[in-house]
């Protein structure tokens, strides 16, 4: 039977009931500066009225377009597109809304290669979409756009840009805005404040003109350290504004302060003096930080330590002159965005940016510290960024590097690699011993899915998308690190909801690069963005999705039986709130439907490897491939 609509019945829809519900105002943040409005009394207070019959019909799909004349030569919003272009940003994700119909049109229509460089990617939530251009952002070290609806879009991507902000991604978030149109609740007059404390930098152009250089300035924002997400509100008449012989601006790139030429000498010196120097590196911007930090290594023979293992844009894991060294004990030490002994570059830190804080709610983590910092900076501790301060120190190196200084450094560096090489294979084989643990248990151990993974990846260009902490990390003691993108890390604010929106990101930026995506994913955390299955279907985006189903929210479960231990009353009820069960969750039939081919649920796991490798090679193919595996709770 055919289920009637809302008006068949003689009702209204969902969205004319929502429209001409009463709407409470809320004041909105200021831009610092900003005059506040005048207290309204109860005679100034608005009515909220229905929408409009004009307003209805483009809600629900009624509008019809002119067909007897072109309404627009050169529409502003075709400029905001050849700006994106330029800026070589290859997408823009979006769940799509009417107060940017304007800019969708002409992503998707405008240029002699229409929806390319940018491609318009369909989201099913903004929370998925900011996800998305995060874990883009960390595969790649630069940004693309997430394109949100006005306020209610805003609202539903904040989680997604508080994680982003906590993770240093760089991004650009265009904001919708329809004040005369449309409906008012989607509106504000200040609409960025609803994220101004978690973003870096945010605009809201009043012209065209404005607007393609408030986008310019967003993305030099946001890949200016500290790297963060920024804004930019864009009215609705401004993309529909004719652009007449209005010139697009030429893009000036950022400049990025670095340490001087002396002290670029002092740390030259202390490297190539030390006996025994150590470099020790965090996390750069983009990939050239890595490949500049290597150059350095190499050069005066350190024994290097590094966070690849951890998340992103470090050190190769497996370069040689990573490892404890032939000396344990360093005499120069360069931290590199880590502390350091003898000398730290460090960037600037999200704490830096206290003005964004308008209203003082000092979210914990971004706020500035409370107390002093356990280990205060040594003296020669720069609060410079590390990546653009390589080449001044590699210059240095040179230029203070003989012949027999270069003889020593090779000696050193042979003696590293292979006391590096031997300290490896004994930690991987101490791995293996305990990974061995339950290798036959049903459900599934965490380590097995990593262990079988690894031999069919090993010589492929891969990736881990997603978070990998509640699925035991084994990665880190099994597979090598040894490209930028090799583990993008965990959820920065420790929020849920954001792994398989990123590790979709992460497939966006594999898809044309002849790379995979693996992504272990737990299952609570799909259950909040779901949707994201759809856009893997629906691109043909090269991600692996192995369920980590435990069938719980298994840290949630620990708390509460260690609760109810404590507090005697023993956990038989731990399980309450805390587990997916009655009715389980089919994942591989939940993917099915999204039109993703899977397979699952798995419990033995001795049909494993064979499904890792169908999956395998489905991705390899181009099509985004899931398996539902019954796991061990860690």
């Amino acid at each position: 039977m055919t289920k009637k609509t809302d008006q068949e019945n003689g009702g209204i829809s969902r969205r004319a009931f929502i429209g001409s519900s009463a709407a409470a105002g809320a004041a909105s943040i200021l831009p610092k500066g900003a005059a506040a409005a005048p207290q309204a009394t109860a005679s100034t207070v608005p009515v909220s009225l229905p929408p409009s019959p004009q307003q209805m019909a483009r809600e629900v799909g009624d509008a019809r377009p002119p067909t007897t004349f072109r309404a627009a030569v050169r529409p502003g919003s075709d400029l905001i597109v050849q700006v994106l272009r330029d800026l070589e940003i290859e997408y823009v994700a979006s769940n799509p809304g009417s107060s940017f119909e304007g800019l969708q049109e002409s992503i998707i229509n405008y240029g002699e290669i229409p929806n390319v460089m940018p491609e318009f990617i369909s989201a099913m939530h903004e929370e998925s979409a900011v996800d998305m251009a995060h874990g883009y952002a960390k595969s790649e070290g630069r940004p693309i756009c997430a394109l949100v609806q006005g306020t209610i879009g805003l609202q539903h991507a904040s989680m997604a840009i508080y994680q982003a902000y906590h993770g240093l991604a760089p991004m650009v978030i265009l904001v919708g805005r329809d004040d005369k149109h449309f409906l008012q609740a989607h509106t504000a007059d200040d609409v960025a404040g609803v994220v101004r404390s978690f973003t870096k930098w945010d605009a809201q152009p009043k012209t065209l003109k404005e607007a393609l250089d408030d986008i310019h300035e967003a993305y030099r924002q946001a890949i200016t350290p500290p790297c963060a997400p920024t804004v930019v509100v864009l009215d609705a008449e401004v993309q529909k504004e004719e652009a007449g012989d209005l010139e697009i601006p030429a893009y000036r790139p950022p400049v990025i302060p670095t340490i001087t030429t002396a002290q670029a000498d002092k740390i030259a010196s202390g490297l190539l003096s030390a006996k025994n120097p150590r470099i020790s590196v965090g996390r750069f911007r983009t990939p050239e930080g890595i490949r500049r930090a290597v150059e350095l290594a190499d050069l005066v023979g350190a024994s290097v330590e590094t966070k690849s293992p951890e998340g992103p844009m470090s050190f190769p894991q497996r370069h040689p002159l990573v490892g404890p060294g032939a000396d344990g004990d360093a005499d120069y030490e360069l931290g590199l965005e880590v502390p350091g002994a003898q000398v730290s570059l460090n960037g600037p830190h999200l704490r830096t940016l206290t003005e964004r804080d308008l209203t003082g709610i000092n979210f914990g983590g971004i706020r500035p510290p409370v107390r002093p910092r356990q280990s205060p900076p040594g003296e020669n501790d720069l609060m410079a960024d590390a990546e653009a301060s390589l080449p001044v120190i590699i210059s240095a190196v040179q230029r203070q590097t003989d012949a027999r200084t270069r003889k020593t450094i090779e000696q050193r560096t042979v003696r590293h690699g292979k006391v590096n090489h031997e300290a490896r294979m004994d930690a991987l084989r101490e791995a293996l011993e305990k990974k061995r643990e339950g290798w036959d248990a049903s459900p599934v151990s965490t380590a097995r899915i990593y262990a079988e993974l690894w031999p069919l990846i090993k010589d492929l260009d891969w990736c881990i998308g997603g978070p990998t902490r509640f699925s035991g990390m084994h990665h880190m003691d099994l597979w090598d690190h040894d490209r930028p993108y090799s583990y993008l890390g965990g959820h920065p604010a420790a929020a849920l909801g954001y792994g398989l929106g990123a590790a979709t990101g992460a497939a966006l930026a594999a898809r044309d690069r002849d790379r995979i995506v693996i992504n272990v994913q737990t299952d609570g955390d799909l259950n909040y963005t779901p949707g994201s299955l759809w856009t893997a279907a629906h691109h043909k985006l090269p991600m692996l999705t192995v369920m980590h189903n435990n069938r719980a929210w298994h840290m949630e479960l620990m708390y509460v039986q260690y609760m109810s231990g404590v507090r005697g009353r023993g956990h038989d009820r731990a399980h309450i709130g805390t587990t997916l069960r009655d009715p389980y969750i089919d994942y591989a039939k939940m993917a099915e439907g999204y039109g993703m081919k899977s397979e699952g649920p798995i419990s033995d796991p001795n049909l494993l490897a064979a499904a890792l490798a169908r999956g395998v090679e489905s991705v390899k193919n181009g099509e985004p491939y899931l398996i539902d595996v019954l796991t061990q709770p860690r």
